[in-house]
């Protein structure tokens, strides 16, 4: 795995929440207002293993994607210079994953409900879980699964439904011990 970039110290700012909840958008737009680098678990994992997360779920399975994702989970973590970070959406299903979480850095969880989510996303063919699937109906399944395991980590919890990017972005910052 690539070298992540960076050194020195202070907390990371971890995003978490279900897909569509705008992890990506507002870690980009957060990074850049607190002059953090910024990264997507996603993305990295997409980039490293040159496939796409649909992909690697079809030949590996998402048992195999899940400790994968906490690996370059905990190397993004055990970087010592803060960042931003858009952990994937189901990472929190994975214990580990929530052990790393644990303590390395301000948590905050990016909640919206299943309409707001299937609003967002609407036909989603390339996601692995809702491919085939009624797309409203199971993000509010998953929803329900992953809210003990979002609450569980969480810091700080940021409704994002009917709010713009910019006042997500607002309220995480006010959210952030100072």
């Amino acid at each position: 795995m690539a070298t992540l970039p960076g050194s020195g110290s202070s907390e990371h700012i971890l995003l978490i929440g279900m897909m569509g909840a705008g992890k990506t958008s507002v870690g980009k737009r957060l990074a850049d207002k607190l002059g953090r680098p910024f990264f997507d678990v996603d993305a990295w994992i997409e980039d490293e293993e040159g496939v796409s997360i649909s992909t690697i779920f079809e030949t590996r399975g998402e048992a195999a994607f899940r400790d994968l994702e906490a690996n370059v989970l905990g190397s993004f973590l055990a970087n010592p210079k803060a960042s931003v970070l858009s952990v994937g959406g189901g990472a929190v299903t994975e214990s580990r994953s929530r052990d790393v979480l644990d303590g390395a850095g301000q948590v905050v969880w990016l909640r919206a409900n299943a309409a707001t989510l299937a609003a967002r996303l609407g036909n989603c063919s390339d996601r692995p879980l809702l491919a085939g699937k009624d797309t409203a109906a199971e993000l509010a399944r998953l929803s329900q699964l992953r809210e003990p395991m979002y609450r569980e980590v969480a810091d700080v919890v940021v409704d994002v439904d009917d709010l713009t990017l910019d006042d997500v972005v607002a309220r995480v910052v006010a959210a952030l011990p100072c």
